[in-house]
């Protein structure tokens, strides 16, 4: 008979990106006493970097551990976003059940049906947390049968389909086996958790396989790999052996392994199978690579990591303001600090081109890169990034590129406008339901390059009432032609100045405008959206002039309507192949590659010849 473990559970947290993942665990920390009564704890504790505060969303899978009623629990916190769909992938080969969080009101969303996917495909034990019950309009019987629906179509074996459900209100920090008899406890899930995920199998006595599956990086440490130990015993001091993914091996001594309880990290001697730490001592150490004895090597098979799909360029920042607000502008900062990323961001290629002063930086999507860049410029950074392009890859000679399959809610009204806009992007729809309470919920496969800059048209058709989620599904033949991509022109200032109020208004039958009265801008900035197909260079500094007639209608004063600031995000989805985005630690400009408008206006007519 298999011995096991009865000590220890391994569990991952999957479900759609704000389903309440975070805030569920910040409650089990709670409920099992991990925290001294004394202690300030945050809300979505796990959440520790600032993006991810502001945001509420998860990015890096985190691990956290609880013991309850004499058995360890260690827990991971997976991203929803499918952009990190990488890591969740990772982390289901590090457990052996999973808690499958999913919103009493919304139901089965597009990232559900993508976690459960991964978690199904590695035969893992489900147990499902109706969140959200506390909602006036939570529909949880109905929410059930979607999820046991999603089970089916995903192809759950037997055992999977007897999944137990447990109803829950993160936010109140109540749970119960019955959604209308809320109490103010988390015992149903973590009993829940003993009697239905499987104790790892303890085989400590056999040849040590540790496999690592996260990276994480420490000043005085260096690289720290993250991940399971699957048989056998690590213990401090050891001299082990690293199989690394090329093929070659290296010998180590591991300096320090490291257990988690709450949301520190505990310094340990030994760790034994089924046991999920943190080893250090090797530099270059990455995910996947097996730990083992020096005298029996024998590696695990390698973790599959998610190829990037979309890339941009980076580049140093050559427009005329700048240095003007950043601390690190030259070539080697940023190309330093590019590498530095790579050392825990799996996902993430970084390439060389000809220029010394520009790198391809290519990532999982929108979120993933556009993250990378918001955390430089934090730090202090200043660059430049061309316009987001979708990777195309060549499959048994075919030219291929990504498919999203995008699922919307939206008010039954706005059913048209957005099927129109999607069938103009290459869209075509798989599946259509009318709820009957006048939402409508539709879903579609579009190619990744017609949702580039999509988000923002989406919103002004459905006027903000409309839910748009996106998922990567495969790489399927290359669509011909044009694909999405921005209709308008844009307002190009034709001198260097401040923005005057004067000139703004001159200019806004014109279009829209994106700088407030008194910025400053530069010849070839991009200051607001044309009303029609052509750019156009406009004079945006201009000034009035002061003449001696006195005016019959001085009294009235001069309003101008609201600008249009752009996030990051939407700037760089709004950008044209001939445009940069200027980001530094103030600013997110718009400008134009070529500043000049005589060189601009030649380089145009020998691309139409």
């Amino acid at each position: 008979m298999t011995q096991v473990r009865e000590d220890l559970r391994n569990i991952a947290i999957i479900a759609h990106v704000d389903h309440g993942k975070t805030t569920l665990v910040d409650q089990l920390l709670h409920y099992s006493g991990t925290f001294r009564e004394n202690e300030q704890v945050a809300e979505r504790a796990m959440d520790s970097n600032d993006i991810e505060k502001e945001r509420g969303i998860t990015i890096l899978a985190k691990n956290t551990a609880i013991n309850y009623k004499d058995t360890h629990i260690n827990i991971l916190d997976t991203p929803g976003h499918a952009d990190f769909g990488g890591e969740v992938e990772r982390i289901m080969k590090m457990v052996d059940g999973v808690l499958l969080v999913v919103d009493a009101f919304e139901g089965c969303m597009p990232q559900t049906r993508f976690v459960l996917k991964k978690a199904l495909e590695q035969k893992l034990r489900p147990v499902v947390v109706l969140n959200k019950i506390d909602r006036p309009n939570a529909r949880p019987s109905e929410v059930v049968d979607e999820v046991l629906d999603l089970f089916i179509e995903l192809g759950a074996d037997d055992d999977q389909l007897e999944f137990p459900v447990v109803y829950a209100s993160a936010l109140n920090g109540t749970s119960s086996y019955e959604p209308d008899a809320q109490e103010e406890t988390m015992q149903p899930i973590f009993d829940t958790i003993l009697e239905h995920i499987p104790a790892p199998i303890d085989n400590q006595n056999d040849p040590l396989q540790f496999q690592v599956t996260l990276l994480d990086y420490n000043d005085y440490l260096g690289r720290i790999g993250i991940g399971r130990v699957f048989r056998g015993t690590i213990q401090v001091g050891q001299q082990v052996a690293l199989m690394k993914t090329d093929g070659t091996v290296k010998n180590f001594r591991v300096s320090k392994l490291f257990g988690f309880i709450g949301l520190k990290r505990v310094e340990i001697e030994e760790a034994k199978a089924g046991d999920i730490i943190a080893v250090a001592g090797m530099e270059d150490i990455n995910v996947g690579e097996t730990v083992c004895p020096i005298e029996n090597q024998e590696a695990l098979p390698t973790l599959r990591i998610d190829e990037p799909t979309l890339q941009m360029t980076f580049v140093v920042n050559n427009s005329p303001f700048a240095g003007r607000e950043g601390k690190h502008i030259t070539s080697r900062k940023i190309e330093e600090r590019l590498m530095s990323q790579l050392e825990t961001d799996v996902s993430l290629r970084v390439d060389p081109t000809a220029s010394p002063d520009a790198w391809i930086v290519s990532g999982r999507g929108e979120l993933h890169l556009s993250i990378l860049v918001e955390n430089m410029r934090r730090e202090g950074y200043e660059i430049q990034l061309s316009k987001p392009e979708v990777i195309i890859k060549e499959i048994d000679g075919v030219k291929c590129e990504p498919i999203e399959r995008v699922q919307i809610d939206v008010p039954e009204d706005y059913t048209g406008p957005v099927m129109e806009s999607l069938g103009t992007r290459k869209g075509e729809m798989v599946d259509m339901i009318n709820h009957g309470n006048g939402q409508v919920r539709m879903e579609f496969r579009v190619p990744s390059r017609g949702l580039i800059g999509y988000a923002t048209e989406f919103m002004t058709q459905t006027r903000g009432y409309g839910i748009i989620n996106h998922t990567f599904e495969e790489y399927a033949p290359f669509v011909k032609g044009q694909v999405g991509g921005r209709r308008e022109g844009v307002l190009v200032a034709l001198e260097n100045g401040k923005a005057s109020t004067y000139g703004i208004m001159n200019l806004e039958d014109r279009g829209i405008i994106f700088v407030d009265p008194g910025t400053e801008v530069y010849a070839g900035m991009i200051v607001g959206e044309h009303n029609r197909e052509n750019d156009l260079t406009v004079n945006i500094t201009k000034e009035k002039h002061l003449t001696n007639v006195r005016s019959a209608t001085k009294d009235q004063t001069a309003t101008i309507r609201k600008t249009r600031t752009l996030s990051l995000e939407e700037a760089i989805q709004y950008l044209n192949d001939d445009e940069y985005c200027e980001v530094t630690p103030e600013s997110i400009r718009l400008r134009k590659k070529i500043l000049n408008k005589s060189e601009r206006e030649k380089a145009a007519k020998r691309k139409t010849n």
